[in-house]
């Protein structure tokens, strides 16, 4: 519905960075219940955490006007990552020609100028996503394991 290109390996992509988006989404909820002593408590973390992450990710604020002071959380931004990897995967080798205030050109020349997506972060935001999975679900088993918030 929207013009991504109606190619396996494009559709396998979209899949993949689908599915690890949804991996560490449920294993951040999992890590904040683990980690806080109430669900209420977990929910009201986790929607701070949730806006952070949409406020930083790149798309409302692109990483070009993100300041200085705060680039350092659009890298430890998972959905920044997601982003990339879905845009990058998708639009990053389309030659359509598009013309915008201030620009005319490709658009694989639009993403890596504005946003500084292409093709060769793929594979690296995969990886990442993937680290973000295995870090939550990590810390979520060492919070059951090893806190207690059972009151006697």
């Amino acid at each position: 519905m929207i013009g991504f290109e109606r190619t396996i390996r494009k559709f396998l992509l979209y899949l993949v960075f689908t599915f690890l988006t949804f991996t560490y989404f449920t294993f951040y909820g999992m890590m904040a219940v683990g980690l806080t002593p109430t669900q209420h408590m977990a929910a009201i973390i986790s929607s701070a955490f949730y806006s952070l992450w949409n406020l930083f990710s790149g798309f409302l604020i692109p990483k070009s006007y993100i300041p200085s002071w705060w680039i350092w959380f659009y890298y430890i931004c998972p959905v920044a990552w997601t982003l990339r990897g879905l845009i990058s995967s998708q639009l990053t080798d389309v030659e359509t020609i598009i013309v915008t205030e201030g620009f005319k050109g490709l658009v694989k020349e639009y993403l890596d100028l504005h946003y500084g997506f292409n093709s060769e972060m793929i594979g690296i935001s995969a990886v990442v996503l993937i680290g973000f999975s295995l870090l939550f679900s990590g810390a979520f088993m060492a919070s059951i394991r090893f806190l207690n918030f059972q009151r006697r």
